[in-house]
């Protein structure tokens, strides 16, 4: 599994071109880093399961999101290559869209009215990580390629 945050606001007039190069290289980067040689040791033995955490930016841009976004972006066109490559050796590639908050003492201490919002307005790690073995589980006549998870209260 990869995920990197990397979800700075900035307008992009003040986005400096250091921001966007560390946010690409944290998100897109690294993801094929890991990716590649997660792929070194799962083609040998024929099987395996690579995850890769995207979020909404993964799909479209918001505004003041342009260097999270373009990196967001990138590793989910990483993913689907991957997939079409790997797949047939038995190598499972998914894309997972995190639409939302996600319940941790960083979104407690930040967002408050977030966390305190009441019922299934944030993401439960335990529900995401279930979601997650479902991935590694499915059978290849049903793999799924993307996933979108968001609280039952998330507006979209």
């Amino acid at each position: 599994m990869f995920n990197v945050g990397g979800n700075v606001r900035f307008d992009i007039r003040d986005t400096t071109s250091r921001v966007y190069r560390k946010v690409w290289e944290m998100t897109a980067f690294a993801g094929f880093l890991t990716a590649r040689e997660a792929a070194k040791a799962m083609v040998p033995r024929g099987r395996g399961t690579m995850i890769f955490t995207g979020a909404t930016a993964s799909l479209r841009g918001g505004r003041g999101f342009s260097a999270f976004a373009g990196g967001k972006h990138a590793l989910r066109a990483l993913a689907q290559s991957m997939a079409r490559e790997l797949g047939p050796q038995n190598i499972h590639v998914a894309h997972v869209v995190i639409d939302g908050a996600i319940d941790t003492e960083w979104i407690k201490a930040n967002f408050p009215e977030r966390y305190n919002a009441g019922p299934d307005a944030i993401l439960a790690p335990d529900d995401i990580a279930e979601a997650y073995w479902q991935l590694h589980r499915q059978k290849r006549s049903a793999w799924t390629f993307e996933m979108d998870l968001r609280p039952w209260r998330e507006s979209w």
